[in-house]
């Protein structure tokens, strides 16, 4: 356990000291960063070192291989193809993207200077999720970046699984791909340019997820609009009757959907539409949407509800010329859920009781790589990678749930074998 556990840290440490922040740009240019490449090599490397074989980097720096099958000699059964899938890139909060990483070591209970010279604590009573930690090793970042557990933690624990498997001979399992992808962060674009012949598995998992124990296998369904209207521009001192400011029109759009049905008023498995942004002149004004419900069809009426707000408008702005575009960015993992391979979530459970984990299944507000997997008919539910505060400079990471998820990883794909041994 402890060679392991210092494995996993040290891959850790070594996958977050290379900067790898994604940049939003719509998925114009995947990875939207030249720096995602560098991990992509490393994993290459490492892969070609563990003796992955089929291993493909695209030109869109997905990387995909694959641990050929061990089973003993008269084994007859077929054991299904697994398949694990963690992002390369870390997020762009506005904070530096080189990562410092540092172990509080049996943590206090108290305030933990993350960097004395710039002067950033984390308070432990603005931090009550510190408090379950009390002597525990942790990982922090210095306060001047996000961590980057997310997702770096799942690379270190699928490569220290991997690494297991291969150096230990007892321990049998099927074949187990593997699909490194960069941008995740800023849209899915990674996923959603994957190669899928080169991952053809029965179903997968993600590992990116937070604290101990927590299960997602429902998301949002997602999706985003683009509302532009070009008005009548005109001067001042002859713009009575011939002005239409699309500024104004921008926000009578806006004030047409249900205040109480935005992100800062709903919680659970409620949805909503949030206006993003606007960006106006005195000619055109652009309206950014996003479209959030875990329900399928209560998605598809908020879609038609934006198309039927801009058929209204535009009739009641005739003079202007008011457009929508609307896409989906993923879907919501429990629809692709069939009695073929709702296994997969039977696993998870399965192996959180083996390892004495209580289980925290959560209705992600949120979407996953596996949320765009699963419309491609690979059930792709997420597991925990133990971190925390995700996507803040406050991120941490309990070392003992670090290696618990490690231990899921494991322990899931012992499972998978032995269900086939049954059949």
């Amino acid at each position: 356990m402890l060679v392991k556990r210092e494995e996993l840290v040290t891959r850790f440490f070594k996958y977050v000291q290379v900067p790898s922040q994604s940049k939003p740009n719509g998925g114009l240019v995947v990875p939207s960063t030249e720096s995602q490449w560098a991990m992509i090599r490393l994993l290459q490397e490492e892969c070609e070192t563990l003796g992955l074989v089929d291993l493909h980097v695209s030109d869109k720096a997905v990387l995909t291989g694959r641990l050929p099958a061990h089973v003993p000699d008269d084994f007859s059964g077929r054991v299904p193809a697994v398949g694990f899938c963690a992002h390369v890139d870390t997020v762009d909060v506005s904070l530096s993207p080189e990562v410092h990483p540092q172990i509080i070591h049996a943590y206090d209970g108290g305030d933990i200077v993350l960097n004395e010279a710039a002067n950033i604590v984390m308070k432990r009573g603005e931090h009550p999720e510190l408090a379950p930690y009390e002597g525990q090793d942790i990982i922090v970042s210095d306060g001047t970046s996000v961590l980057g557990a997310d997702n770096k933690s799942a690379i270190a624990n699928i490569m220290t699984a991997l690494h297991t498997l291969v150096e230990d001979s007892s321990l049998y399992h099927g074949d187990i791909y593997v699909a490194f992808v960069p941008d995740e962060e800023c849209g899915l674009f990674g996923s959603k340019n994957m190669d899928y012949t080169k991952f053809p598995v029965d179903f997968a998992y993600t590992i990116d997820s937070c604290e101990l124990g927590e299960v997602v296998y429902e998301t949002f369904n997602a999706g985003s609009g683009t509302v532009t209207i070009h008005g009548v521009s005109a001067h001042p001192m002859s713009a009575k009757g011939v002005l239409v400011n699309p500024t104004l029109v921008a926000v009578d759009f806006i004030n047409m959907f249900n205040r109480e049905e935005t992100p800062e008023c709903t919680e659970g498995k409620e949805g909503y539409i949030w206006c993003q942004g606007v960006q106006s002149n005195q000619s055109t004004a652009i309206v950014s949407l996003n479209i959030r419900d875990h329900d399928k069809l209560k998605y598809e009426a908020k879609k038609a509800l934006i198309e039927a707000n801009v058929k209204q408008l535009q009739a009641q702005y005739s003079r202007a010329t008011i457009t929508c575009e609307l896409s989906d960015t993923y879907g919501n993992i429990a629809d692709a859920i069939t009695e073929d391979n709702k296994k997969a979530i039977d696993y998870v459970y399965e192996a959180m009781d083996r390892l004495g984990i209580t289980p925290k299944t959560i209705a992600m507000r949120g979407g996953t790589d596996g949320s765009f997997i699963s419309t491609q008919g690979i059930l792709t539910p997420n597991y925990f990678t133990g971190a925390l505060n995700f996507h803040s400079k406050y991120e941490f990471l309990p070392i003992d749930s670090f290696y618990k998820s490690y231990e899921m990883t494991l322990t899931l794909i012992q499972l998978i074998y032995e269900k086939a041994l049954v059949r």
